[in-house]
């Protein structure tokens, strides 16, 4: 307890306006809340497997989050006694999955490989954020 990267994880039973999720996000201070909602019309059941996840910084919506995906996941199956194998929520960046293994948890995140960049397409960002110091 009380260690690790910390994540608001809120639980949706109805609809919410992205408004009102940004204020919470805000409130809750944190680098990201979790948004779960149910995926199915079976609701935030123990059985169901399909959920929409977002996530929420206290400015604004991204794309990506893993440690909030773990700890949606880990309330799902450790705190609301889900009780299947795999869990998959829907995400802005595709479908995510979460596979329980004992007490762990997996997770299946996208593999966003890097790319090259030329540095003088980002010769201006560098000087705007570390002032006119050379850089090699």
């Amino acid at each position: 307890p009380f260690c690790g990267n910390p994540a608001a994880v809120c639980i949706l039973h109805q609809e919410m306006s992205t408004d009102r999720m940004q204020a919470i996000a805000a409130e809750m201070n944190l680098s990201e809340t979790a948004f779960i909602e149910a995926n199915e019309s079976s609701g935030i059941s123990p059985s169901a497997s399909q959920f929409k996840l977002r996530w929420l910084t206290p400015t604004c919506e991204v794309d990506l989050c893993g440690h909030a995906t773990l700890a949606s996941a880990a309330v799902l199956f450790h705190e609301l006694g889900n009780t299947n194998d795999v869990i998959t929520f829907s995400t802005r960046s595709g479908d995510l999955m979460a596979r329980r293994e004992g007490r762990k948890i997996c997770l299946d995140l996208p593999l966003n490989p890097p790319i090259v960049q030329d540095s003088s397409e980002v010769t201006d960002l560098i000087t705007l954020t570390l002032g006119s110091l050379p850089v090699a």
